[in-house]
């Protein structure tokens, strides 16, 4: 069935507080999306972040990201006094998340919270903690041990604790259990808050993709507490870290530093680890899509302590005996296949025979002057079409940029013209697509440019993923436009 939706995440949604939270203005833009006829909501993934606040490089692929709590939410409940919020300077510039302020004040208003919560008789917390326990006990100890140690990564901690020694895990277990109960506050209060998003969205009709990075960071807590599935030596530090090959973009290849997983060990377990992964992804989100699906049938191993990522090597990986189980064990979990990249006839075997449909990215179709599998009339029906990914630029900029014969292209291919506006011109030839799902960046229905873009891959930088949106741009006369557009290509 032919559908739409909108890719922004929720750290980028207006409202009050500094950043994009699961209240009041998370609600007013799913009743945005349906009265735009869309049927789709797209975010990052929701995961705390950690060293460049990027969501891909997570603390817990399993824990929920604090900041977005909503504390106007916590408010109401009774759990904040109005002044408490009120007496925080949030931000100076309200398109922009200053996670620099985020990490130095939120902390102590989310504790007001969690001390007027402990007062208050609550059995469903204490059965969310039974039911979360797999995780959140190592989480919860995790992120009281790095607030305990200044920070400091997990390699960096006293030898007991980093190497896991029962004595000196029960001795901080009791030391800091003030500390690891407002972890299991925090992670509560995320998902009791989600899980009415969530439902709030189903009932208007609206389905949420998430997304599921395939790989963490070395300082999180499923590394420390599962280091045995992972590529580490004797000493835990990784043998080989992710990556991907030099290319006509980046002459050095990109260097991750993510460890990488033993699929051996894994396919040991039946892969049980990401069975627990994505069954956990299966009760936030409706979709999932699977970040870097090439790494699943081979992979870029890079040495550990490179500097670059041009003396990595393809090594294999766990193939459609992974996909095979993903089916098995969870039938009725939706995929969608991030098939961006250097792709192989091994990877686009793999891709077709899982049967998730893969993306196609608009702005890719004009890279060649002639016929290419990125260009809409080669699209086929099991595909997603993006105007742009997270880490590609809005339409506005690319039409700014790019190479005026690639613009003219463009202009040509798609009919694009003043009247219609260009940017307009290209969501419409997104729309009219024959792939089954097109989804479009808010920023591009919104016609921003490069400060709205919401990464640069390969760089650390104070603009990546701080952008917000601003209340009055997220209106009703845009919400008729797009339904419009949406209707007219058989999409509502």
């Amino acid at each position: 069935m032919r559908a739409s939706g909108i890719l922004m995440h929720v750290t980028s949604l207006p409202g009050p507080n500094g950043i994009g939270a699961m209240g009041e203005s998370a609600r007013r833009f799913v009743d945005f999306l349906a009265q735009a006829g869309q049927r789709y909501w797209q975010i990052l993934p929701l995961s705390p972040t950690g060293y460049g606040n990027s969501p891909y490089q997570s603390l817990s692929t399993f824990a929920g990201n604090q900041y977005l709590i909503d504390l106007e939410t916590l408010v109401e409940e009774g759990l904040l006094r109005r002044e408490e919020v009120d007496a925080v300077s949030w931000n100076q510039q309200e398109d922009r998340v200053d996670y620099g302020i985020l990490y130095k004040n939120r902390r102590t208003v989310l504790y007001q919270a969690y001390e007027r919560f402990l007062g208050m008789p609550n059995r469903a917390f204490h059965q969310f903690i039974q039911r979360q326990q797999d995780w959140l006990q190592d989480y919860a100890l995790f992120m009281a041990l790095k607030e305990e140690f200044q920070g400091k990564p997990w390699q960096e901690w006293p030898d007991d604790l980093r190497l896991r020694q029962p004595e000196a895990m029960a001795a901080y277990r009791e030391k800091l259990k003030y500390s690891i109960a407002f972890h299991y506050f925090l992670q509560f209060q995320f998902f009791a808050q989600w899980g009415r998003l969530r439902s709030y969205a189903k009932a208007k009709g609206i389905r949420i993709i998430g997304d599921v990075p395939i790989y963490v960071p070395l300082d999180s807590a499923d590394v420390w507490a599962h280091h045995t599935l992972f590529q580490l030596d004797e000493d835990r530090k990784p043998k080989l870290v992710a990556g991907v090959p030099p290319d006509a973009f980046t002459a050095d290849g990109q260097l991750w530093g993510n460890p990488l997983y033993d699929w051996e060990k894994l396919k040991g377990t039946g892969y049980a680890w990401w069975l627990r992964r994505l069954s956990a992804a299966a009760q936030m989100y409706d979709v999932v899509r699977l970040d870097h699906f090439r790494g699943f049938e081979s992979y870029w191993a890079v040495p550990a302590g490179d500097d670059t990522a041009r003396n990595g090597r393809w090594m294999p990986g766990p193939g459609q005996d992974f996909i095979r189980t993903l089916k098995e064990k969870l039938p009725g979990l939706e995929f969608i296949a991030e098939d961006l990249g250097y792709l192989t006839p091994e990877v686009r075997k793999l891709q077709k025979d899982s049967g998730y449909p893969g993306m196609k990215v608009l702005e890719f179709a004009f890279d060649s002057l002639g016929p290419s599998d990125d260009q809409p009339h080669r699209y086929s029906r099991d595909s997603v079409c993006y105007t742009g990914t997270h880490d590609n630029c809005p339409l506005s900029q690319w039409l700014e940029e790019a190479a005026p014969e690639r613009v003219a292209f463009a202009r040509q291919y798609m009919g694009l013209n003043g009247e219609e506006g260009l940017i307009w011109g290209m969501l419409r030839s997104g729309m009219s697509s024959v792939s089954d799902l097109f989804v479009a960046q808010m920023q591009d229905y919104l016609e921003l440019g490069a400060e709205s873009r919401m990464n640069f891959p390969g760089t650390l930088s104070n603009k990546n993923w701080t952008w917000r949106a601003q209340s009055d741009m997220i209106n009703d006369a845009l919400a008729r436009r797009i339904r419009e557009i949406t209707r007219i290509f058989d999409r509502l």
